[in-house]
């Protein structure tokens, strides 16, 4: 009988949740003095604890990239098609650990948690975060595993900016580096985009400067504007054609302003759904930690400096179509591993589907990545 799950599935899996009473110190200076990490495993890791692999996630994504919930199948992680017996990241062979970041509405502490100090939630008086802030936490995270030193630390777009902040940060606890759909900074066209987004939050009335949980309320219309925004940075203007192109929804103009063309409607839908579940205090320092990721800023703009401690071995992937992240950005990054003299393998995968692509089940892709596990595992003994 077909049961609609995928043979090579991790299965159902369980959140765990971590607690530290380790006060973290932020890049801000700010520091939160308890907090917890929802995180999920998959596979088993060995003996000697060599085959463990960080999965670091993106913008509104969590620790939830593998499997599906008992309670609910259809909610299946958001790397599923990466993530599991078989697949590239071959759960049979690596111990895979996902994790809500500091900051995240998934259950790690956020603004939405409650601050000890006050008996409220944080709101605005949560912190800004930053990549560098969340790597910092994931080690503790793994030191709370037994994990001294990850085989691979990977992720797409925000989660590659973590992957290249752990080999800068922690350089002996990181075998291998996936740096897939990545930046070294955001170009001033991106900071853009994220403000644009970040206004829409913060002017809707039902925001109250980020304390609306007390209110009762949620800032869902600037929640959705900025869901559409960052959507429309997310696909690429092929993919818009071919999937939209300019289909009116009723054959004909309403000569309203009613959602008239197919694109409009998608959007709007996807708005309202991202709306349903995301945090709007989380969505602006998520975008704020963008932002400020820039290695080589204190290296006075110089990639090469701010790489040096790097030991790690690197696989960069992009795609053609990307223009949030283009592939000349990530070309950057191996230009300055290279003049490092780092172990460097880099791809750039001729694919339609934009900066999202990462997310798909591009074959190239994805044997690509299955090849590098290989190796990976050959020299862990996975």
């Amino acid at each position: 009988m077909d049961t609609g799950i995928d043979v090579r599935s991790v299965g159902v899996v369980t959140p765990r949740t971590a607690r530290f009473s380790e006060p973290l110190r932020l890049k801000s200076g700010a520091v939160i003095d308890r907090y917890e990490l929802v995180y999920e495993t998959y596979g088993r890791l060995n003996a000697d604890r060599s085959n463990a692999v960080l999965v670091c996630h993106a913008l509104n994504a969590s620790h939830h990239a593998a499997g599906f919930y008992a309670e609910d199948a259809q909610e299946v992680g958001w790397w599923d098609n990466m993530i599991g017996p078989g697949k590239p990241v071959d759960t049979n062979r690596f111990f895979v650990i996902g994790v809500n970041n500091l900051g995240g509405c998934h259950g790690s502490t956020g603004p939405k948690s409650v601050n000890p100090a006050t008996g409220k939630p944080w709101g605005a008086e949560f912190p800004v975060v930053t990549v560098e802030d969340w790597v910092a936490a994931q080690a503790r995270l793994a030191d709370h595993l037994g994990i001294g030193q990850f085989a691979a630390v990977m992720g797409g777009s925000l989660g590659a900016m973590q992957s290249l902040a752990w080999t800068v940060s922690f350089p002996g606890r990181i075998r291998h580096a996936l740096v897939i759909a990545c930046a070294p900074n955001l170009s001033a066209q991106n900071i853009a985009f994220n403000e644009v987004a970040r206004q829409a939050i913060i002017t809707d009335p039902d925001f109250h400067g980020g304390h609306y949980y007390e209110r009762g309320t949620t800032p869902k219309r600037g929640l959705r504007v900025a869901r559409m925004v960052g959507h429309i940075t997310y696909l690429s203007d092929d993919v818009m054609a071919a999937k939209f192109g300019r289909q009116l929804r009723h054959g004909r103009p309403t000569y309203s302003f009613d959602a008239d063309f197919e694109i409009e409607s998608y959007l709007r839908h996807q708005g309202i759904k991202f709306s349903e579940y995301f945090d709007a205090n989380t969505y602006l320092r998520i975008t704020k930690a963008l932002d400020y990721f820039d290695p080589a800023f204190e290296h006075r703009g110089d990639l090469t400096r701010a790489l040096a401690p790097a030991t790690a071995k690197f696989l960069v992937i992009s795609f053609t179509t990307d223009w949030r992240f283009s592939p000349e950005r990530s070309r950057e990054i191996v230009k300055a591993l290279l003049d490092n003299h780092r172990e460097v393998t880099y791809a750039e995968i001729d694919a339609p589907h934009g900066h999202d692509a990462f997310l798909l089940d591009d074959p190239r892709y994805h044997r690509l990545v299955a090849a590098y596990f290989d190796r990976i595992g050959a020299e862990a003994g996975a």
